[in-house]
């Protein structure tokens, strides 16, 4: 009976304690409300207006060439050309043609429930690293193009970012492991979440030892070999220079952030390669003088990860080595910040935005949900952040997109890019937990 008690006071304290961190935690209050009303919105979006056709029906084509029998990539296409998705995206989406029936007004009602979730999870990182104040919450439900990237369109753009920002909260709870399956699932619908590959590896490095990140990675490339597991075993050739192609060349028209590069420009092998120096630069300096700061830099940080990593193989092959260093050496590792986790991959994207050759309008949704987080680690004052975001905003609804919205969306990039750089990076680590004896999930 006394047990019976103690367990019932429990579950009350518990409760009252939620009930007390939802009335007192305004953000969270905030996120509640934001779900239910954004809900109604996307509603009555679905309810009056009116659906574009764009790639939906192509989805749909390569779905079924698919269930068909068909493995050769080179001939699974649509209205709007031959598949250029990774085997991922014909298995969720055989899933959304099974369950919809290949109609769009299913389909939409879907995608609505789609935004949802990735709007909650969304709200659940935000309140977990608290670095906007509450009331910019409302930011994140303010983008009419979103809106209409998920419901209107359809894309598969939508099913990969829900996917990757799924894995970007298990990174928070430090399920590294299960983050990295869910991040490969992303890259299977999509390539382009790949831009987050780079401050993921650095921060599987700060968060685990070497044997912890083979395993990840491990994990992580096996989600991909069963996945293409089919296309792999009869035309390997043609699925992976189709699903992974990273010279394509956007059409021009489409281009939202390079529309004022001319044409020829713009195309040319010199503009790739100026894009792609620039991304990687912009990379090695943000881990150097930001993400890697408190440890020295870049390179004292690697040196270190190598010393350790020898130490650790010292340890494995000899016993008596072993028994001389067991109690004074301690593991370097330590439980990464929240906010370090979700800044590190939020610029680590937004970089590879910057300096992508075309953004199309729904890669929008790559880095919309990241912009005020960004915008609220610069040391800008509140009104300028404001007007950033709303410019942001403004050029991608402009369309076509023009040589005035394109110049001044890169200018505005720049200018984000400009405020992260020069903000102070917040510490890595949580304060005395160490890791020695943590267990990666």
């Amino acid at each position: 009976m006394g047990g019976r008690r103690s367990k019932s006071r429990e579950s009350v304290t518990r409760s009252r304690g939620r009930t007390s961190s939802v009335v007192e935690n305004p953000k969270i209050a905030l996120a509640l409300a934001l779900l239910f009303g954004d809900g109604v919105l996307v509603f009555l979006i679905i309810a009056f207006v009116p659906y574009t056709k764009i790639d939906w029906d192509a989805y749909m084509s390569q779905v079924s060439g698919f269930l068909d029998g068909e493995r050769d990539y080179r001939n699974l296409k649509g209205d709007t050309g031959p598949l250029v998705y990774p085997a991922g995206f014909l298995y969720i989406y055989s899933a959304f043609q099974y369950l919809t029936g290949g109609q769009v007004y299913p389909a939409q009602i879907l995608f609505g429930l789609l935004y949802i979730v990735n709007l909650a999870i969304l709200l659940a990182i935000y309140v977990k690293t608290d670095v906007v104040p509450w009331w910019t919450l409302c930011l994140l439900s303010l983008s009419k193009r979103l809106h209409s990237i998920f419901v209107l369109r359809l894309f598969n753009d939508c099913v990969a970012m829900t996917l990757l920002h799924a894995a970007l909260l298990l990174l928070l709870h430090r399920r590294w492991n299960l983050g990295l399956i869910f991040f490969s699932a992303a890259v299977s619908v999509k390539m382009n979440v790949l831009l987050y590959a780079p401050p993921l590896l650095l921060l599987m490095l700060k968060a685990m030892d070497i044997g912890g990140v083979l395993l990840a990675l491990a994990g992580a490339a096996l989600v991909q070999i069963l996945l293409g597991l089919p296309f792999l075993v009869s035309y390997p050739v043609a699925y992976i220079s189709r699903a992974f192609n990273l010279g394509r060349v956007f059409i021009h028209f489409w281009s939202v952030n390079f529309k004022f590069i001319p044409e020829p420009v713009f195309v040319s092998k010199g503009f790739a390669m100026f894009l792609l120096a620039a991304h990687l630069i912009s990379l090695v300096s943000f881990t150097h003088f930001s993400w890697c700061k408190h440890e020295g830099g870049l390179w004292n940080f690697l040196h270190s990860r190598y010393v350790f990593m020898r130490m650790k193989f010292a340890l494995f092959f000899s016993s008596s080595f072993s028994k001389k260093v067991d109690k004074s050496s301690s593991s370097p590792l330590k439980i990464l910040n929240k906010e370090h986790i979700v800044t590190t991959m939020f610029v680590g994207n937004f970089i590879g935005i910057v300096c992508a050759r075309s953004l199309h309008y729904q890669f929008y949704s790559w880095y919309f949900y990241s912009l005020p987080y960004l915008l609220w680690k610069t040391k800008y004052p509140t009104l300028l952040r404001l007007i950033l975001f709303m410019g942001v905003e403004l050029c991608w609804n402009i369309y076509p997109s023009n040589n005035l919205s394109s110049a001044l969306l890169l200018c505005l990039h720049l200018i984000i890019l400009w405020g992260l750089w020069s903000a102070p990076p917040e510490y890595p680590y949580e304060e005395n937990y160490k890791t020695s004896s943590h267990k990666n999930n």
